[in-house]
């Protein structure tokens, strides 16, 4: 039976500058939706997918991510001798035992193919999943992505790349993949084009921030020409792995927040409030309360 994933890279260098200023000092992976940051919620789908080793490519200037996961011995400190139980759990269960948290500096910004390059070290010969934080995907009462996608993944032996439809119109924002034989949900990609015009884009099926890969790829990026400003993309390593092996695309249950944008991140906060245990009900009436000062009746 092919191997499951069991460890996760996470791709966090990056200086997140569409949302300056706030981004000068908070990588934009702990910008919160609620109470919890992005990166957490990244980090809970990949556990939930039985990932027991996380990998953060980080930068040399991004402490907040790596301090966010160690230990707060004067927090915890206070908030025992406080009582406060219920807060000391929460920060003391960031991450469950078992679980263990490896930080690799990417010394430059060369291309989510060259962060990946980066955890070739502590991933070996294995397959392996990459989280991209920014998107943020919500699937409520069901498994998560990335478990769909390992599941998936382990049953053909094949790397599984998360896809989504997408209006055509946008498929010049997105890498898009053809693909053969897909049954509603999964399919084996023959092509993948970055960034194609709605006129020749070969689908509307874009490829987002998941992915499970066959260690493979890592020589592949070892190899992959270095494209405009000197990065290496991934998105080209996946090419050239598909016509030496399956690669499935795999159109997974949930709704996807791309937390990259403003919009995206609004949107998410929104919806993550409206189904939020102790908020939704207060959640629903103050944005009910806005809606009607801007002549919107009714919140639907």
């Amino acid at each position: 039976m092919p191997a499951r994933i069991r460890k996760a890279v996470f791709p966090v260098a990056g200086l997140g500058t569409r949302f300056l200023p706030a981004t000068k000092t908070v990588p934009k992976e702990m910008l919160p939706i609620i109470d919890r940051p992005l990166i957490q919620y990244a980090v809970d789908e990949a556990i939930e997918a039985g990932c027991d080793t996380l990998v953060f490519i980080t930068n040399r200037y991004k402490h907040a991510v790596a301090d966010y996961f160690d230990k707060a011995y004067e927090l915890e400190h206070k908030l025992e001798r406080s009582g406060k139980t219920e807060q000391l759990e929460l920060i003391r269960n960031v991450l469950p035992p078992g679980v263990r948290a490896v930080f690799v500096t990417q010394a430059e910004a060369l291309g989510l193919g060259h962060a990946v390059l980066c955890a070739k070290d502590v991933i070996g010969d294995e397959p392996f999943a990459v989280l991209l934080p920014d998107d943020l995907i919500w699937n409520r009462g069901g498994a998560g992505a990335l478990k769909q996608m390992a599941d998936a993944s382990a049953a053909s032996g094949a790397s599984t790349i998360a896809v989504q439809d997408v209006p055509r119109e946008q498929t010049g924002s997105y890498g898009i993949v053809a693909t053969s034989n897909f049954d509603a949900r999964q399919g084996r990609i023959t092509a993948i084009v970055e960034k194609p015009k709605p006129e020749v884009a070969p689908s509307n099926l874009a490829v987002v921030g998941r992915y499970v890969l066959n260690p493979r790829i890592f020589e592949l990026l070892e190899n992959t020409t270095p494209g405009a400003g000197g990065e290496i993309q991934l998105t080209d390593a996946i090419a050239t792995l598909l016509q030496q092996e399956a690669v499935n695309a795999y159109r997974f249950q949930g709704t996807r927040f791309d937390c990259g944008t403003h919009i995206g991140l609004i949107e998410a906060t929104i919806r993550y409030a409206l189904d939020h245990e102790k908020l939704s009900d207060s959640a629903r009436q103050m944005m009910q309360s806005a809606l009607n000062e801007l002549g919107v009746e009714d919140l639907a």
